[in-house]
């Protein structure tokens, strides 16, 4: 985006100067105004190819932190309501946001809608920021006429899912931590105190415990082909994270999140408030039924429940209802697949998508504080798992020395 250098006079009478990035000095002058500045001369800045081409890449792989886009919606919807024109919303937003990533999308929208896009069709040119969910519900908006309403629905979404990964993340914070503490331990173990006992016992030339041999061993293996390991450490990570880019990958790796004691039950349980909460917004913005189910299947958040959720869509696509599909799918729970059917019965299913919404809610509240609670008991295993083999691994050698020093 071209560069602009400006003289104004803010509201003290004063002069200003400064730099600001815009399409063009028309959009330069709007934003200045939008500032409280009245502009008195602006001049396009010569840049340097290598410095846009960087900026470039800058935004083409840079990251849109979720608040900076929940900001976004906000200001976009209260501008919507408040009747503003689109384009001078877009350019106040270009102006506002502090986001570079976000602030070169907004320009690139601005060009989109001047060339006659509609809002969703220019958003959906940039799925990295703007979700299919995202997307999808701003055509809802502009279909049914009231993308105001829509957005406000949309800012719930994003703020509630937002929550929940905080506390997930805020719960697996400290044993994340716990693990490296550990992990750092165990090879400082291996790599700096058995060998000074393994040269004391070796002197000795009595038959080691098994823990012993198993340490030295490890010791052995981690000295001599250390960069081995590491290769093969390196490579299986790298190899995994390949893996779990392809769609067999995504299965995979959340089918096994699904069977975890502990884990699983919270994933499966945020899922679900996920798909209830979606589903019911989108019904209530009008969405068609089918095009709704389409959404959902993108937006679940999860490859091993969307899978299952394949394979009902097929069969509601047949005219079977939507809670009568939903029982072959093992994810999905017994009371969410009745109030789904008592939805349809009543013609309320909107409303009881909000109940379940609202008990799944409840219960990753729950979920969450389960796992806090069961994670300190699982640490001090592990803690004494490895405190206890290094014990055994250096004193019973020397518990066995001891006693042959009395038997002399």
């Amino acid at each position: 985006m071209p560069i602009f250098s400006y003289e104004a006079i803010n509201e003290s009478g004063n002069t200003v100067k400064g730099d600001l990035d815009a399409d063009s000095p028309a959009t330069a002058g709007a934003i200045l105004a939008n500032r409280g500045l009245i502009p008195s001369s602006i001049i396009r800045k010569k840049t340097d190819t290598r410095d846009n081409v960087l900026s470039r890449i800058k935004a083409l792989t840079g990251h849109v932190k979720t608040a900076d886009l929940i900001l976004f919606t906000k200001q976009f919807r209260s501008m919507l309501a408040a009747g503003v024109p689109i384009l001078r919303i877009m350019q106040v937003l270009e102006a506002q946001t502090e986001n570079k990533v976000l602030r070169q999308t907004v320009s690139e929208i601005i060009e989109d809608i001047k060339q006659g896009s509609t809002i969703s069709e220019a958003f959906e040119k940039h799925p990295r920021i703007f979700s299919n969910l995202y997307c999808s519900m701003v055509r809802a908006g502009e279909v049914s006429g009231n993308v105001p309403g829509v957005l406000e629905r949309l800012i719930y979404i994003i703020e509630h899912e937002a929550k929940i990964r905080a506390d997930i993340k805020a719960a697996l914070q400290y044993p994340f931590i716990v693990v490296i503490a550990l992990t750092v331990a165990f090879f400082i173990l291996l790599t700096f105190v058995v060998p000074q006992f393994a040269t004391m016992f070796a002197k000795t030339g009595m038959d080691l415990p098994l823990p012993t041999k198993i340490a030295m061993m490890l010791h052995f293996y981690l000295i001599n082909y250390w960069y081995l390991i590491l290769a093969l450490v390196i490579g299986g990570i790298f190899a995994l994270y390949q893996y779990f880019k392809t769609e067999p990958g995504k299965v995979a790796k959340d089918t096994f999140l699904l069977s975890l004691p502990v884990l699983g039950p919270l994933f499966q349980k945020a899922a679900m408030s996920r798909f209830a909460s979606i589903f019911a917004i989108l019904q209530t913005s009008g969405v068609p039924v089918m095009q709704s189910l389409t959404i959902l299947s993108d937006t679940i958040g999860n490859a091993a429940i969307a899978r299952q959720f394949d394979r009902v869509r097929e069969r509601i696509e047949e005219g079977a209802g939507i809670s009568t599909p939903l029982k072959s799918a093992i994810y999905f729970p017994p009371m969410v697949i009745d109030m789904i059917a008592i939805g349809e019965e009543s013609g309320n299913l909107d409303e009881m998508l909000r109940e379940i919404t609202k008990h799944y809610d409840d219960e990753v509240a729950y979920a969450v504080k389960a796992l806090s609670d069961a994670i300190g008991p699982i640490l001090i295993v592990g803690l004494a798992a490895v405190v206890g083999f290094f014990a055994l691994a250096i004193f019973l050698p020397m518990w066995d020395m001891t006693k042959m020093v009395k038997m002399r």
